[in-house]
């Protein structure tokens, strides 16, 4: 299977990192003419787009970039997806769950959503605009853990911050979320799929867990989620969510369960951080 990795940032590398036979590409694409002459160029089996405009040094950016963020996310995608419905090529888009607000509840994967960002917005205009293309596959994830320091993960994100809010939410452990993408992309699936691992973990979990096995002198302030605005941290709410993976299960591709997957992740973290550099 020859897969085109569209977009070098923290996802396309760890997905080319763990997929030989893959090739990967970070040039820069405006129109659909552009990825047609990519898909010429590579001419893979199957791609996966992992380009996006996420913000630095982080979401808040968006709101002052809406429509650098609305060509990342939504233009590109579509524009993906055209090329690649006209050459045949099924296509794995990479979507967020950061799309649902509201812990109350269980968001399955069919479920409309009530974005309030103008990034989660952005993700989720893609979604409605490709969701029923017979070569797309939209892959949401949530929160990303990984086992390698980086500023991205949600484990460095935590831990660098002294002010933190305790709230319940689906993440996605980048070991699982490789071996579900490339399963999904073997496939060629079409549809929406929750690639986070199943069940719920809370902030306090994970920072009990760094705390055990990464840093034991840690420090930080538990605050209220109103608090995080309030406080000017940040410009909006952020979004807090359970997803469910009824549509990952249905095709037998199976993710750890995430007390154990992330409690496994956090101690090879700390290996690797340990470990010179």
């Amino acid at each position: 299977m020859k897969i085109l990795i569209i977009g070098a940032g923290y996802i396309g590398k760890k997905c080319h990192e763990a997929w030989p036979e893959s090739q990967i590409s970070d040039k820069k694409l405006y129109t659909k003419a552009d990825v047609l002459a990519l898909l010429d160029e590579y001419r893979p089996d199957v791609v996966l787009n992992a380009a996006g405009t996420i913000g630095r040094p982080n979401v808040d950016w968006c709101e002052d970039f809406q429509w650098e963020t609305i060509q990342g996310n939504t233009l590109l995608p579509i524009n993906i997806a055209g090329a690649c419905y006209e050459r045949g090529i099924y296509v794995l888009h990479i979507g967020s769950g950061c799309i649902f607000y509201g812990g109350e509840k269980t968001w399955q994967e069919n479920d409309f959503a009530n974005p309030a960002a103008v990034y989660t917005k952005s993700k989720y205009a893609a979604d409605l605009a490709l969701m029923t293309l017979p070569n797309v596959g939209i892959a949401r994830i949530r929160m990303p853990i990984d086992i390698i320091p980086y500023p991205g993960n949600l484990i460095d994100k935590l831990a660098s911050y002294p002010k933190i809010i305790d709230v319940e939410n689906s993440v996605t452990v980048i070991e699982d979320m490789v071996k579900a993408f490339y399963g999904l992309l073997e496939k060629k699936a079409p549809g929406i799929y929750h690639v986070t691992n199943p069940g719920s973990i809370r902030h306090r979990k994970i920072i009990e867990l760094y705390e055990k096995y990464v840093d034991p002198n840690h420090k930080n302030e538990w605050i209220t989620e109103e608090d995080l605005v309030s406080m000017g941290l940040a410009q909006k709410k952020r979004s807090n969510n359970i997803l469910q993976s009824e549509n990952l299960k249905n095709l037998g591709i199976k993710m750890r369960g995430v007390e154990d997957a992330v409690r496994d992740t956090i101690i090879k973290y700390a290996e690797n951080k340990k470990a010179p550099q």
